[in-house]
């Protein structure tokens, strides 16, 4: 495909227009390797030294690189697959233009910060003689972020990195993580008319999810972050019974809880058994098991650290009103943070439209988007010099 150089909106509707479904998520889903090889063939046409890694069989990641190594550095990252189309309200990948927007899946989620993000390191390349850029474009964050961990196991690192999920154009140094957890209740099968024989299991996951009701209602309000917002916590799928008339002698509840910088998995499996052990004070038939099925970390970056500066004086040199505000979704950026490597998000899109039935992005703010980082490329690897997108 033949874009003009540095063309970020003709690059987004190129990448929406591919199916990049993950097969992780949604059956028969092709994933990203098409998208991988048609970005890598832009980007090698603008100038980058390009590489293609699997991450997993048939689903590369893109790596491409510009500058001078040694100096210092700095990633863009944005993931190429998508979750599954049921129930859009539009074409899915026709990545059709209408009204000052591009509708389609991915659109906000995230392949034009993808776009922004390449664009931007076409255009910054020549003017790069004092650090490196690294653009990383990923697979598989929309499951296990696969594509982020196979790049951080590979040794590839910088001294700051920008994902480019949807911002609104707004600074995002921090979002909550989560936790994952299974609480399976055992209870005694009986007839449901010899309540002396039976012990209801779903009665029992009922009267935890009370304790853990008023958890959330009473002490995580007050687990707060200036930026991530409040902790939470919430039922995600019970299941259990075999029949009207029989009682329970089996409950699975699982339940999310949602984390802020600070609170670990451990802290909040304590929390989940002992809300379990205040049931257990007054049913000592109470029989749980409590098991952690995934954790992922928050992420948080102070106000002042050198990537958020320099990103607050990007924007400001593009005319563009600096906002810094808090992700609402996790993201991979938490994973560079784990790894040494202060990442925030930053880049066009809203993210109340990601995986939504209709999903669009505002067009004028991937060219915005990709002037901030192009500014913010030169002055972070290069000689700050003027920015060569015109305001």
């Amino acid at each position: 495909m033949r874009l003009e150089r540095g063309d970020a909106v003709g690059l987004a509707r190129a990448l929406v227009q591919v199916d990049t479904r993950n097969p992780s998520l949604v059956p028969g889903g092709p994933g990203e390797a098409e998208a991988a090889r048609l970005l890598a063939g832009v980007l090698e046409a603008w100038g980058l030294a390009v590489e293609l890694q699997e991450a997993v069989s048939g689903r590369p990641n893109v790596i491409a690189r510009a500058g001078t190594p040694g100096g210092r550095s700095l990633m863009y990252n944005g993931h190429l697959d998508v979750v599954g189309v049921e129930g859009m309200r539009h074409a899915p990948f026709a990545a059709e233009e209408r009204g000052g927007r591009i509708y389609g899946r991915g659109a906000a989620d995230m392949k034009a910060g993808v776009a922004a993000m390449c664009a931007a390191a076409a255009l910054a390349a020549d003017g790069l003689t004092r650090g490196e850029l690294i653009v990383a474009a990923v697979v598989d964050e929309e499951f296990e972020s696969l594509g982020t961990r196979a790049l951080l196991d590979r040794g590839v690192r910088a001294d700051a990195a920008i994902v480019t999920e949807p911002t609104g154009l707004a600074i995002m140094p921090a979002h909550r993580g989560f936790v994952w957890a299974t609480l399976t209740f055992h209870g005694r099968a009986a007839h449901g008319s010899r309540w002396e024989l039976g012990v209801d299991a779903i009665r029992h996951a009922g009267l935890v999810l009370a304790e853990l009701d008023a958890l959330d209602a009473g002490e995580l309000a007050r687990h707060t972050h200036p930026l991530a917002g409040r902790a939470s916590v919430h039922a995600s799928l019970v299941s259990g019974g075999t029949g009207m008339s029989t009682y329970p002698d089996r409950c699975e509840l699982r339940i999310e809880r949602r984390t802020v910088p600070g609170e670990t998995p451990a802290q909040v499996m304590a929390e989940l058994e002992a809300a379990c052990q205040r049931v257990r004070a007054r049913r000592p038939d109470l029989r749980v098991e409590v098991a952690l099925d995934l954790a992922r970390s928050p992420s948080d970056v102070p106000p002042n650290a050198p990537v958020v500066r320099a990103l607050r004086d990007a924007l400001d040199h593009q005319a563009i009103p600096v906002r810094t505000d808090g992700m609402s979704a996790w993201t991979d950026s938490a994973l560079f943070n784990e790894a040494g490597v202060p990442a925030v998000c930053f880049g066009p899109g809203d993210i109340a439209l990601a995986h939504s039935d209709e999903e669009f992005v505002d067009v004028e703010q991937i060219p915005r988007a990709a002037a901030v980082l192009e500014r913010l490329a030169r002055g972070w690897c290069g000689t700050g010099v003027e920015s060569a997108w015109r305001r």
